[in-house]
């Protein structure tokens, strides 16, 4: 283990102590097992000696210990319900049903934050302020506030304390990652260091609220000409690093089925422009709302579809939109091979990777949807089952492709609840046929073209002038090649260890045959001694062979 996780263990000991507590009381201190630390594992109980096991599932023991360990763990939950290709299914689904239940701040608290960010009182910024929060989570709460123009608006403010504390968590989570990845064999599959980086990075922006008025203005500028979308106008003056003002939108929230239904308007509509909404952030923007939760959309007079809560977003660059492109085309036309093809390009593969039995299993995924019609095809299942193959051989997809899937399966989960004559399939097609008219239309096929001359063109640029530095080292002898051998130093050693074991256990013997002096009961005492030393040598080689493997596996 490094020195700075040690040090980041040390400055935070209390708050470790009731991590590890926590994990304790929900029976998930065997995740902690192979850990050699006395401290820690004297923490790993409950108060009463007893976990809460009985009757309840670790995925949802695993719930409930980062619900009660607050903001950071449960955003962490809330990113890991993401990773079905590491953690399964049952984990993710669990994750995802992670909700923080915690009192607001008082209204005098909220009132600083605002007017120390935004540099003046609630009155001179607002006509009125409703101090009753309308709304309050883990990160901010949102009270209802008026402009002086009139305009009815709902104002976002970070809690107080929130970013302090998660700077401590997120020290904290980045250590027990490095713990887990070296002690933990059972969690080191799951990669824990690199997914605390990329958590680490997605919670630190949204703990930033500029990144999330800026999304809300994106958004806004690519639905602008759609009438069946209303992105809810941002007010830049009145927003901060911690506080952001934007129109109120007055309808029904999507979490509320029974008035919904009341409503008379037509639900079918409405779940089908939610999902062409998505849709067109995917397909056509390549920037997306990456949290299509029933509590993010609301149904506005005229069965228009109103959004908020901007601030989970994913991105599609060129590169991952081309080979998503070409993973649908090959589920599309049945083409198991490109399909494998694509899904070995996309993730990270191990070495082991049966690649042929990943081809059958692709195979018969995708006879399972062959010659359905499509509004039979439920396309989070498809997903799933799809992401289910990948995981079981082992392949990481890369972040942006896993939040991509996710929210694909959440968007279809959420237009049935609206809705169950919804086929995400149908929606898809018309987008799936345009991008595959897309991909071979002449300017995208140009810009392929460029895009390729500029790497070529690189490469001919430097291949002479590395070509000519090269020769011209191998001439006058300058040239060095640099061999990394890797895991060489523990057989170099034990090697070494042998022939020394062997070198004094041959000296002994002639030391012990001869009678060399001095002697003890006629025994040479310096071959009695070369005796035992070969035999503690011999003995700790033997133990590190074992220790390493079977000393008779063939592997």
């Amino acid at each position: 283990m490094k020195i700075d996780a040690l040090a980041r263990l040390e400055r935070y000991a209390k708050r470790i102590a009731e991590i590890a507590a926590v994990l304790g009381k929900y029976g998930l201190a065997d995740l902690f097992g192979g850990f050699k630390y006395a401290w820690l594992q004297d923490r790993l109980k409950s108060a009463d000696g007893q976990s809460l096991t009985e009757g309840v599932t670790q995925a949802a023991r695993a719930r409930m210990a980062l619900t009660e360990l607050g903001t950071t763990f449960i955003k962490l939950g809330q990113m890991l319900s993401t990773r079905a290709d590491l953690l399964g299914p049952e984990l993710t689904e669990e994750l995802s049903q992670l909700q923080s239940n915690v009192p607001p701040d008082a209204a005098n608290v909220a009132r600083e934050t605002i007017e120390k960010e935004l540099g003046q009182t609630i009155e001179q910024l607002f006509a009125s302020f409703e101090e009753e929060p309308l709304a309050a989570a883990s990160v901010a709460q949102v009270h209802a506030a008026l402009l002086h123009t009139g305009q009815s608006v709902v104002v976002k403010v970070r809690r107080a304390g929130v970013a302090e504390q998660a700077a401590t968590d997120l020290e904290i989570v980045q250590a027990l990652a490095e713990l887990l990845e070296k002690h933990s064999p059972a969690l080191r599959a799951y990669q824990p260091l690199a997914v605390v980086r990329q958590f680490r990075r997605t919670l630190l922006r949204e703990l930033d609220f500029t990144y999330e008025r800026q999304n809300q203005e994106e958004f806004g500028r690519n639905f602008a000409d759609d009438p069946t979308v209303c992105i809810p106008e941002v007010f830049s003056a009145f927003c901060s690093h911690q506080v952001v003002t934007m129109e109120h939108l007055e309808g029904i929230i999507g979490v509320d089925i029974e008035t919904l239904k009341q409503s008379g308007e037509d639900l079918g509509e409405f779940a089908k422009r939610g999902a062409n909404m998505y849709l067109e952030m995917v397909f056509r923007d390549g920037f997306y709302h990456a949290d299509p939760h029933p509590g993010n959309l609301i149904l506005l007079p005229g069965n228009i579809v109103g959004v908020i809560d901007c601030g989970m977003v994913g991105r599609i660059d060129e590169d991952l939109r081309d080979e998503v492109e070409a993973l649908l085309m090959g589920i599309v036309e049945n083409d198991s091979e490109l399909v494998s093809e694509q899904v070995l390009r996309l993730g990270a593969v191990p070495p082991d990777c049966a690649r042929e039995k990943l081809r059958a299993d692709l195979q018969e995924f995708m006879a399972d949807y062959t010659g359905h019609p499509l509004n039979e095809v439920h396309v989070g299942a498809a997903l799933s089952n799809l992401v289910e193959i990948i995981r079981s051989h082992h392949i990481v997809l890369p972040p942006t492709l896993a939040l991509l899937l996710k929210t694909l399966i959440v968007l279809e989960g959420t237009s049935r609840r609206f809705s169950p004559d919804v086929s995400l399939a149908e929606l898809m097609q018309p987008y799936c046929s345009r991008l595959m008219l897309r991909r071979f239309s002449p300017g995208r096929i140009a810009k392929r073209a460029r895009r390729t001359f500029r790497v070529w063109d690189r490469l001919l640029t430097a291949l002479p002038r590395d070509l000519t530095d090269l020769l011209a080292r191998f001439r006058d002898g300058s040239l060095t090649v640099h061999l990394d051998h890797r895991h060489l130093d523990p057989i170099v050693n034990r090697l070494v260890l042998g022939i020394l074991t062997a070198a004094v256990f041959l000296g002994s013997s002639e030391l012990w045959s001869r009678e060399a002096p001095p002697l003890l009961y006629g025994v040479s005492v310096f071959g009695a001694l070369g005796y035992m030393i070969s035999l503690y040598l011999g003995w700790r080689l033997m133990r590190a062979i074992r220790k390493s493997g079977n000393i008779q596996s063939k592997d």
